[in-house]
């Protein structure tokens, strides 16, 4: 309740602010006042969930004609302009979109693009794709803008140990030189990030080695670029906190401990994506029914089976999650691999965790946009992108309502959901 006060307190002082230039006098035109509210569209009565942790209930937010939030704060305290266009959500709830910061694409520009119109229609405004991506196509799209599609981000290709059999996209790299060359490649092209993999793959390869990682790192930090890694093990997640990596693309595998929690609280900046493994039980997927082809819902909900072995381990990432989320690590929502549905998913295990929906929907929001450096997305507040999604129930009460989709609006355009 004290948030959602103080929220009011900031919109109620924001109108004044706005309010400070003072609405037409009785001696202007009245086509003036009208004038104000021209290509204005008023969203009114909605449950506003901020995306910061805040709630206004019964909120009223306005979308200029530059696709961005104008007035955002409780209805009684919003005067809206004369002349705007009027759209009434009682009884709905609306959130920032979708924030999705680990996925693996496709690379050529058909396959891409179609990836992010499909990320759309499940309300996701933008989505990173971590390592495994090379050509043209892919860092040209970087930098574009795609009306109705989810806005795309990139690591280009990442760094890892030699891996014979699996993919050869990211570099193979076995001297500092090899890395800190590959660094500067992808740096000239524009990526976003650097991501390395330290893994073993269960015994199958040698995993990638801390001063060659280490060596990625630097680089990659000389170069004004941020690092993310794939780790499994406990103690290599230690050793690439000592070495400066800036994030995590899973969580460890294996129980975490005080040390590693200590390590990760004294870097306020430091985020951990989840990406949590199949939580192994069974579960209701009709709700992709109006969405996917009947065949590929039966598929899905043939896996959707009670197994014991993938719950067990699903738990230890679980207590991992719930305790960082606690001790006040960042959190911020990642779902591996390319399925446009799987931030409604992740979600629902994050909170499965023993993580609240509230805190899920931050991870999913502004956590996200700020990870990915996406300055006016993640909250509905002045100024920013009018990236937003229209729910029939609200999510707080039950994580899965985001599911409960009825309009998506991504940079102030109405997405047409009328088919998948």
């Amino acid at each position: 309740m004290a948030r959602r006060v103080d929220l009011l307190l900031k919109s109620l002082a924001f109108v004044s602010l706005a309010a400070c230039s003072g609405p037409p006098s009785s001696t202007e035109p009245a086509t003036d006042a009208a004038a104000a509210g021209a290509g204005v569209t008023v969203f009114t009565g909605a449950r506003l969930l901020v995306g910061d942790g805040n709630v206004i209930d019964n909120a009223t937010f306005t979308v200029g004609p530059d696709n961005r939030f104008g007035l955002v704060g409780a209805t009684a305290a919003v005067s809206v302009p004369a002349g705007a266009t009027t759209s009434d959500l009682a009884g709905l709830t609306v959130m920032p979109a979708i924030v999705d910061t680990h996925t693996h694409l496709s690379r050529d520009r058909a396959g891409l693009t179609a990836d992010l119109k499909h990320r759309a229609y499940f309300g996701v405004s933008a989505a990173m794709s971590l390592g495994q991506d090379n050509g043209d196509d892919i860092y040209a799209m970087r930098r574009e803008v795609i009306p109705g599609h989810a806005l795309y981000r990139t690591a280009g290709r990442g760094f890892t140990a030699p891996e014979p059999g699996r993919s050869d996209v990211p570099y193979w790299i076995t001297t500092a030189e090899e890395g800190r060359a590959g660094v500067r490649e992808q740096a000239a092209l524009g990526v976003d990030i650097i991501k390395v993999w330290v893994d073993d793959r269960m015994g199958q390869y040698p995993k990638l080695a801390p001063e060659l990682y280490g060596a990625v790192i630097e680089e990659a930090h000389a170069n004004g670029l941020r690092t993310i890694a794939h780790e499994y093990y406990l103690a290599d997640a230690k050793e690439l906190v000592r070495r400066g990596i800036d994030a995590f693309a899973h969580t460890v595998r294996e129980p975490i401990d005080d040390e590693l929690v200590a390590m990760l609280k004294e870097r306020p900046n430091f985020v951990v994506v989840p990406n949590l493994p199949d939580r192994g039980v069974a579960q209701d997927m009709s709700w992709l029914a109006s969405s996917l082809a009947a065949d590929q819902v039966t598929q899905l909900q043939a896996a959707a089976t009670d197994r014991p072995e993938a719950q067990a381990f699903f738990a230890i990432q679980a207590r991992n999650l719930e305790r960082l989320a606690r001790e006040g690590v960042k959190i911020a929502l990642g779902t591996d691999g390319n399925v446009p549905w799987g931030p409604h998913l992740e979600m629902a295990d994050m909170v499965a965790t023993g993580m609240t929906p509230a805190q899920v929907i931050v991870a999913s929001t502004s956590t996200a946009a700020e990870f990915m450096q996406l300055t006016d997305a993640g909250t509905v507040a002045p100024g920013k992108t009018a990236s937003f999604i229209v729910l029939e129930a609200n999510p707080l009460d039950d994580i899965t309502n985001t599911r409960r989709i009825r309009d998506v609006y991504l940079r102030g355009e109405h997405i047409d959901r009328s088919a998948y």
